[in-house]
C-alpha cells in the first residue's frame, strides 16, 4: 500500500488570492492524489472567504472523486480536501446564485478527463455572469482550442440565466483522455473574420442587441477595416433563458486557427452600445499584442500545459496576474516548470509561456 501524501500547504490570498487559486489547487488535488489546505481563502477581498459558487465548485470535485472536504461551509477561510478516486457517472452542482457556471466546468472538466468512463455534469447559476467567462466564450474560444490538447467535451445549454437570480442550466458531458496533448499555440498569422453574438433576454428589446452589435462593428472596422465582421442579434427564447440579461461575445479567427476574444455585459444605466464597444475595445486590445491567444484564454491553458505529455509553448500579451497565479499553482502540485519569456514592452508587448508537462497518463485505460 503506498504511504499517505503529506498534506500541501496552500496561501489562498497569494497573488491573484481570489477563487482561482481554490479552483485550481482543488482540481490539481483531485488529479494528482494529493491532500491539500488552503488558508487565507480571498483574504484581501470585500467578503472574504467562500462564495456559495466556490463552494460549490469545491463541493463538486469532492463529489466526483468521493473525497474529504473539512471546512466547507459559506465564508470560511480555510479549508482542507482529501481527494479520492476520481469517478464516471451523474454530477449535480447548484451555485442558488448567479455564480458561473464557467468556473464550475474549470474546476470539474479536468478532474473528469481522467476518469474511467464518461460522465455528464449539470451545472446551475449563472451562464453569463460578471468576474468570469461567459459561457458563449466558453463555447467559441476555449472549447476549440482546448479539443486541440485533447480535451473533448459536449455543452448543451439548456438554460441561460442571469445576474441576480441565476437560474441557468448548462449540460456538460465528458469523455475520458488516454493523456493531454502539448499545444503550440506561437505563430497568430492573419486575422481573418470577426464574428460575434449579442444578445437580449426577459423583456428587454432586441434592438439593444443591434445597438451593441453595431458599435461593435464599428469599432473593429475602424481599427481593422479589411476583416470582415458579422455580429449576430439575438433574442433569446423566453424559455430558454431566465431573468432579464444583455451581453455580447465578439472572436476573432486567424488562418493558422488561433481564437480571440472580446465580451461586455449590460447593466442597469449603461447604454447598450457602449456594451457594444467595451466588448470590441477588449479584443482590439489583445489582437493589438500580436499573441495567439487573450488575456482570458491565457490563464485556463496553464493547468492543461502542466499535464500534457510534452512540450507546450504558447505565446500572449502581457503576463496577467491570473496566468502568475495559474503558473505557481501548477509548479507547487505537479512539479512541472514554466518558463516565461517577455518580448517587447512588458504592458503591451507579447510573452511566451512555455512548460514541459508531466504527461499526466489516464491509469483506466
Amino acid at each position: 500500500m503506498a504511504a499517505a501524501k503529506n498534506v500541501i500547504l496552500i496561501d489562498g490570498s497569494y497573488l491573484e488570492g481570489g477563487g482561482q487559486i481554490l479552483r485550481n489547487a482543488t482540481a490539481l488535488s483531485c488529479l494528482l492524489s494529493q491532500p491539500i489546505r488552503v488558508n487565507n481563502i480571498r483574504a484581501g477581498r470585500s467578503t472574504p472567504g467562500l462564495r456559495p459558487q466556490h463552494l460549490s465548485g469545491i463541493e463538486l470535485v469532492r463529489d466526483l472523486c468521493g473525497g474529504k472536504l473539512e471546512g466547507g461551509k459559506v465564508s470560511s477561510t480555510e479549508i482542507s480536501f482529501t481527494p479520492g478516486q476520481i469517478q464516471g457517472g451523474n454530477f449535480l452542482a447548484d451555485t442558488h446564485t448567479a455564480g458561473s457556471i464557467c468556473l464550475l466546468m474549470q474546476v470539474s472538466v479536468p478532474c473528469l478527463l481522467f476518469s474511467p468512463g464518461p460522465a455528464q455534469l449539470t451545472l446551475k447559476g449563472g451562464t453569463n455572469a460578471e468576474f468570469a467567462p461567459q459561457i458563449d466564450y466558453t463555447t467559441m474560444v476555449f472549447g476549440p482550442i482546448a479539443e486541440r490538447m485533447g480535451v473533448k467535451y459536449t455543452c448543451d445549454i439548456k438554460r441561460r440565466g442571469y445576474y441576480p437570480k441565476g437560474g441557468g442550466e448548462v449540460r456538460i458531458t465528458t469523455s475520458p483522455v488516454a493523456v493531454v496533448s502539448p499545444i503550440d499555440l506561437m505563430h497568430r498569422g492573419q486575422i481573418t473574420k470577426v464574428t460575434g453574438r449579442s444578445w437580449v433576454a426577459g423583456s428587454l428589446p432586441v434592438k439593444l442587441a443591434h445597438q451593441a452589435g453595431k458599435a461593435a462593428t464599428a469599432l473593429i472596422k475602424r481599427e481593422f477595416p479589411d476583416v470582415p465582421v458579422d455580429i449576430e442579434a439575438v433574442q433569446e427564447p423566453r424559455h430558454a433563458a431566465f431573468g432579464n440579461g444583455n451581453g455580447i461575445v465578439i472572436m476573432a479567427e486567424t488562418s493558422t486557427g488561433c481564437r480571440l476574444g472580446g465580451s461586455a455585459l449590460g447593466k442597469r444605466g449603461v447604454q447598450a452600445d457602449e456594451v457594444g464597444r467595451k466588448a470590441a475595445q477588449v479584443l482590439v486590445r489583445n489582437l493589438k499584442h500580436g499573441g495567439c491567444v487573450d488575456e482570458y484564454l491565457q490563464d485556463q491553458l496553464i493547468l492543461f500545459m502542466a499535464l500534457a505529455k510534452g512540450k507546450s509553448s504558447v505565446r500572449g500579451g502581457p503576463i496577467t496576474l491570473h496566468t502568475k497565479t495559474a503558473i505557481f499553482i501548477a509548479e507547487t502540485l505537479t512539479k512541472a516548470k514554466f518558463t516565461v519569456t517577455p518580448e517587447g514592452d512588458p504592458e503591451t508587448g507579447t510573452s511566451i509561456i512555455e512548460c514541459e508537462g508531466i504527461g499526466m497518463e489516464n491509469t483506466h485505460g
